[in-house]
């Protein structure tokens, strides 16, 4: 292994202390050693946050259990310390109950940045401070960089690894203390690297779904959590009309179109929003899903948000040119599946600018 990553301490990092979160998988790993050959004393943490098999509701399925005896594996391969931490009451209040109450108020969320905002670095970094670290160095692709006014935070350089969209929460005290070393990295030279140091987690496969529904079932999840989430409703037209019946808010998201069981119209029909107090799912043709702009709640700012950006609207979807005009975030063309509870991100070229929440939108011109 032939790669020497800065952790950007000043200099030689002999004699400092690197904390490292490790969740099992072979990114954090692959941290944890580029870590402990810069010389610092280098300790991994994992956070203990959800029981697996609670999730799907099948004895002996803790996927958390095996993550976290992989990463005290890795550890022990490394000789380095390695605590683990029992978090789970604080992911289920902040992450796992937000999660099922977003979907009944008719929203799509997204509890990866609830976890990052709260568990992953706001618990982690008091707990790595508590440990005397000089930083704090997780596996996420994205890149810190120092700029005229301190650090930044930049999309990874693999476009088909970045996770910055994931990250826009972060606070300018976080990025500050918090170190992202793959963030130059592609992956699969990262699994290169694992498989160079014999780790044994060096082709265990990235996870795919939300950590606390591994079987990738939302709404039975939601429904579990709340057992009134499955109250049946009217989907009806953009005028009101009823079309239909569906089985619950929490098995539709804004833009889905499979799955409606609705027949009769002569073009396809998409979920334009969901109306939680009357119970509604309203549909529409595809035009009505354009939106000139968004309301965005809770902004975090990281760069200059006064001229020319582009926005990423969904974890997916390419950032698109726009500008921010207060708190509306207005798009230069018609923007399409934008939908209230997922998270808006700013971007300047790579630099993240920062983001908010999606609370509201404004349909376009041409959909009215």
């Amino acid at each position: 292994m032939d790669e020497a990553v800065d952790f950007q301490l000043g200099g030689d990092a002999r004699g400092k202390r690197i904390v490292v979160a490790m969740s099992g998988g072979v990114d954090s790993s692959v941290v944890a050693a580029l870590a402990a050959r810069t010389g610092a004393e280098t300790i991994g943490v994992t956070l203990q946050l959800y029981d697996h098999g609670e999730a799907v509701g099948r004895a002996g399925a803790c996927c958390a259990g095996r993550d976290i005896r992989d990463a005290r594996a890795v550890c022990d391969r490394l000789g380095i310390a390695h605590y683990v931490f029992d978090h789970e009451t604080s992911f289920r209040t902040q992450v796992v109950d937000r999660f099922a109450d977003e979907y009944l108020a008719g929203r799509t969320p997204i509890p990866c940045v609830q976890c990052n905002m709260g568990p992953k670095f706001t618990d982690l970094l008091a707990l790595a401070r508590d440990l005397g670290a000089d930083c704090l160095a997780t596996g996420h692709y994205v890149r810190r960089m120092i700029g005229e006014d301190g650090a930044e935070l930049h999309r990874g350089a693999d476009p088909a690894r970045d996770q910055s969209y994931f990250l826009f929460a972060t606070t300018r005290t976080q990025l500050d203390f918090l170190r992202f070393p793959l963030g130059a990295l592609p992956k699969p030279r990262v699994r290169e690297i694992a498989a160079e140091l014999g780790l044994g987690v060096a082709a265990k496969p990235d996870s795919q779904d939300i950590c606390f529904v591994p079987d990738g079932d939302y709404a039975g999840l939601v429904k579990k959590l709340r057992p009134d989430a499955d109250t049946r409703g009217d989907i009806v037209d953009l005028a009101g009309r009823k079309l239909g019946e569906h089985r619950g808010l929490i098995h539709y998201t804004v833009g889905q179109r499979r799955g409606l069981e609705i027949g009769g119209s002569p073009e396809p029909l998409y979920v334009v929003r969901l109306d939680a107090d009357t119970r509604r799912v309203v549909v529409g043709p595809r035009t009505a899903l354009a939106v000139d702009a968004a309301r965005l709640t809770d902004l975090n700012i990281l760069g200059p948000l006064g001229g020319p950006l582009t926005a990423k609207v969904r974890s997916m979807a390419r950032p698109v040119p726009a500008r921010m005009v207060g708190d509306r975030l207005v798009f230069d063309a018609p923007e399409y599946g934008v939908a209230p509870g997922q998270a808006a991100v700013l971007y300047a070229g790579d630099r993240v600018l920062g983001g908010g929440w999606i609370a509201a939108t404004e349909a376009a011109t041409l959909a009215a």
